[in-house]
C-alpha cells in the first residue's frame, strides 16, 4: 500500500519565519522603505525616524534638521518614500519634508491651505518627481520638487457621488467627503474606503474620476489592497470580526460589485490589518495582538505563524520589497519591527 502523503504546508505546526529588530524608539512604527538593498528609513509616532545601511538588521536614530526636537515629536510620521537618494516624508499634523542628499539635510514643502483634504500618501518618482493623494481622493504629481502640483483627478469623490448617486452603491449617499486607508498599485492606480467603510472606490490613471463600488458584506471594511501589487491581478479586503476576502480573477473596474471569496482565516475575531503577497502563491496577513498568518495557495487558506506571540502590541503593516531581495517587514505598535527570514528561523 502507498503510504501516506505529508500534510499540505497550511495544515502543519504554526510557524514560526519572522524574527524581532530592535529600533531605537518605542513608538507605533508606520511605514518602511528602502533605495538599496542595504539603506532603508523607518518612521513613526512622536517624531521617530531611523536609518539602516545594513539592510536592516541595525536601525540609528535620525532627526529632521529643520525641526527642533522639541517640535519634532508633536509631528506622526506616517509615510515615508525614498527613490535613488531621494526621499519624501509626510507627517501629522500635515508635514511635508523632502531630501535630495539620503536624509542629511531636509526641506519642508509648503503645502496650499486650498489644497482639498489632508495629504496622506506620497511616492518618490524621480528626480524632484513625487505622487502624492489626500483624503478627498485627489492625485497630483510635482516634478519641481513640490513648487507646483499638478491634478490628476478631474472630479472630486464628492462632485462624483452627488452626479451620480442614484447608482445602485449602498452607503454612498451618506458619504462624509473623506476616503480612508488610500493605497496605490505598481502602476498607479488606486484604491480607497469610504471613511464609514461602507463601500469603496477605484481609480486609474486617464481616468476622469473616481468609481464607486458595493462592498458586498455587511460588515464594515477594515483595509483592502491589491493582490500581488496590481490591481488587474485583483483586490484583497478584510472586515470588522476578522475576515478576509479575495478576488483574484477577472476583476472588472467598471462593475458596481467584485467576486469576493471568503479565504479559510481562523482569526478568534482579532481584526487584520495588513495583507500582502510574497510570490504568486505566498500571502501573509497581519492583525492585531501580533497575530501573523500565511497562505501558501494565493490566500485562499491560512495558517498561523507564532512570531509574535509574545510581542504585545498589535501589527499595522507588512511589506515586501521584491526588488531587494524580496525582503520582508513587519511593522506594529511599541516600537515592533519584524524582519521576514523564512523557515530558517
Amino acid at each position: 500500500s502507498s503510504l501516506p502523503s505529508p500534510p499540505p504546508p497550511a495544515a502543519a505546526a504554526a510557524s514560526k519565519q519572522w524574527v524581532q529588530v530592535k529600533v531605537p524608539f518605542e513608538d507605533t512604527v508606520y511605514d518602511i522603505d528602502f533605495d538599496s538593498p542595504t539603506h532603508g528609513y523607518i518612521v513613526g509616532a512622536r517624531g521617530s525616524f531611523a536609518e539602516t545601511n545594513d539592510g536592516g538588521q541595525t536601525w540609528e536614530p535620525r532627526s529632521f534638521s529643520n525641526l527642533d526636537a522639541e517640535e519634532e515629536i508633536t509631528y506622526r510620521f506616517q509615510v515615508v518614500s525614498f527613490k535613488d537618494g531621494e526621499g519624501w516624508v509626510l507627517g501629522k499634523p500635515t508635514l511635508m519634508l523632502h531630501t535630495k542628499d539620503g536624509g542629511k539635510s531636509w526641506e519642508r514643502i509648503p503645502l496650499s491651505p486650498k489644497l482639498p483634504g489632508e495629504p496622506t500618501a506620497i511616492l518618490a518618482t524621480g528626480p524632484n518627481s513625487a505622487e502624492m493623494i489626500t483624503s478627498s481622493g485627489a492625485v497630483y504629481v510635482t516634478e519641481n520638487a513640490g513648487r507646483n502640483w499638478r491634478a490628476q483627478v478631474k472630479e472630486t469623490i464628492d462632485a462624483t457621488l452627488n452626479r451620480i448617486s442614484s447608482s445602485g452603491v449602498s452607503g454612498a449617499s451618506y458619504f462624509t467627503g473623506n476616503i480612508v486607508n488610500e493605497q496605490r498599485d505598481n502602476k498607479g492606480a488606486y484604491i480607497a474606503i469610504s471613511s464609514r467603510g461602507n463601500f469603496f472606490l477605484t481609480w486609474e490613471p486617464g481616468q476622469d474620476f473616481w468609481i464607486p463600488h458595493n462592498r458586498g458584506t455587511p460588515r464594515r471594511i477594515q483595509n483592502m489592497g491589491f493582490v500581488r501589487g496590481d490591481i488587474k491581478n485583483g483586490l484583497w479586503m478584510t472586515l470588522n470580526g476578522g475576515k478576509l476576502l479575495v478576488a483574484s480573477d477577472n476583476v472588472d473596474l467598471s462593475a458596481e460589485e467584485f467576486p469576493f471569496s471568503e479565504a479559510n482565516i481562523k482569526t478568534g475575531g482579532y481584526g487584520i490589518t495588513d495583507v500582502a503577497w510574497r510570490n504568486d502563491n505566498e500571502v501573509w496577513a497581519v492583525g492585531g495582538s501580533g497575530t501573523m498568518y500565511v497562505s501558501y495557495d494565493n490566500g485562499k487558506n491560512f495558517a498561523f505563524d507564532k512570531s509574535a506571540n509574545n510581542i504585545p502590541g498589535n501589527l499595522y503593516n507588512v511589506k515586501f520589497f521584491p526588488e531587494y531581495d524580496n525582503n520582508g517587514w513587519a511593522l506594529g505598535s511599541n516600537g515592533v519591527l519584524l524582519k521576514f527570514v523564512g523557515e530558517k528561523a
